[in-house]
């Protein structure tokens, strides 16, 4: 039993922030993932520029690997334009031109990447929404959308490079928090291996972060979750963020529970319906959930 929550505010102006929306929601369904907790963040891009999180651990061995990355992005004449160390984690901002993808397997190899994207930084760790809020500062964060988790291990250990969200391993402002499991896993994952894509965990998620992505990159989200509910198998409900897209995902038998709220300035989506009264206290709320085998898209307006 894990918990999602997203939200996308539809105009870039006159909203409240992100991040302490974020933290709201997902503290309201921390009884359903005290073990860790993980947001996808996503920044205003600019043109040339990346950021880069990873997972480098604490003293000494934390040194030896944030000096590894700096070798290697030199390697890929990456231009740092500033860096920060929160937590177990050090992120990058560089300027870079070349292939995205091939630099992201090689950083992976050089330390455990949580995100890449012109966007997108995923913060997540061990501990509930306000500890990671006290580690990261998720609650300054005052971007258009992102999307959160909280996690109960069942199958991998209790660490922050086992937390929510993912990444699209590859491919850039591509995030995933999902709640379910996908029975046909390692038969999709060795399809996409076929065709050359890289994983770096036996994480699901990641499996579907990837699939998402690799089908955008040929036509729209909407159409990329159409075909999931028919190429993924097992039960899941799924949100999906781009740098300008919000969506969902949920398979036919419809047993992870989801519950929507939209109007004209927000749509926001959660697990359970007290995250969205978290958003509105003391609000009578016109929400609803989706109906089994259905998905569907948003994007910020201009």
């Amino acid at each position: 039993m894990c918990g999602i929550a997203g939200i996308m505010y539809k105009r870039k102006n006159g909203h409240d922030g992100v991040g302490k929306a974020l933290i709201s929601m997902l503290d309201a369904c921390q009884h359903r993932g005290p073990d860790s907790t993980g947001f996808a963040l996503y920044y205003e891009p600019v043109e040339g520029e990346y950021r880069l999180r990873f997972y480098v651990g604490e003293g000494e061995v934390g040194e030896k690997t944030v000096a590894r990355i700096r070798e290697k992005l030199k390697e890929y004449q990456a231009v740092v334009l500033d860096e920060d160390a929160a937590g177990g984690t050090h992120a990058f901002r560089v300027r870079f031109s070349g292939d995205l993808q091939k630099f992201s397997y090689d950083m992976e190899h050089v330390a455990k990447v949580f995100s890449i994207g012109s966007s997108l930084d995923i913060v997540k760790d061990i501990g509930g929404a306000h500890d990671v809020d006290g580690s990261y500062h998720v609650g300054k964060f005052e971007g258009t959308h992102g999307i959160g988790h909280v996690r109960l291990a069942t199958e991998s250990d209790v660490a922050p490079d086992s937390s929510h969200p993912f990444w699209a391993t590859g491919f850039a402002d591509v995030a995933i928090v999902h709640n379910g499991q996908i029975t046909n896993y390692w038969k999709m994952r060795r399809r996409l291996e076929k065709r050359g894509f890289e994983f770096n965990t036996d994480n699901d998620s990641e499996l579907i972060a990837v699939y998402l992505a690799d089908k955008l990159s040929h036509g729209t989200l909407e159409d990329a979750l159409k075909t999931s509910i028919d190429d993924l198998d097992g039960t899941f409900s799924f949100l999906v963020s781009t740098k300008d897209e919000i969506g969902y995902a949920k398979d036919r038998l419809a047993a992870k529970p989801m519950v929507m709220l939209e109007d004209d300035n927000l749509i926001a989506i959660a697990s359970e319906e007290v995250s969205l009264n978290r958003l509105f206290p003391g609000r009578p709320l016109n929400t609803f959930e989706p109906p089994p085998g259905t998905y569907k898209t948003w994007r910020r307006s201009i």
